[in-house]
């Protein structure tokens, strides 16, 4: 058997609450649900943090290789 979960009243009347609205019949679920989406939005906070590292260490060089093309851009009004 697992610890037993300490719910304060206010977050037992919201749990059942939740539970009415989605038609789910125990509490464990609509913990289980409410524990899906925080992994889900650590896992999108984690990826957004590496494509900011990322881009970061790619913009130097990146940087350089658009100055080259500049001068040769067609777009560029002379």
């Amino acid at each position: 058997m697992g610890i037993p979960l300490m719910i304060q009243e206010d977050d037992n009347k919201r749990i059942e609450h939740l539970k009415k609205d989605f038609a789910i019949h125990k509490k464990i679920d609509v913990i289980r649900a409410g524990l899906a989406l925080l992994e889900k939005e650590a896992e999108r906070i984690k990826r957004v943090k590496r494509w900011k590292h990322a881009a970061k260490l790619v913009s130097k060089s990146s940087a350089e290789v658009n100055k080259e093309f500049q001068p040769h851009s067609r777009l560029k009004s002379s």
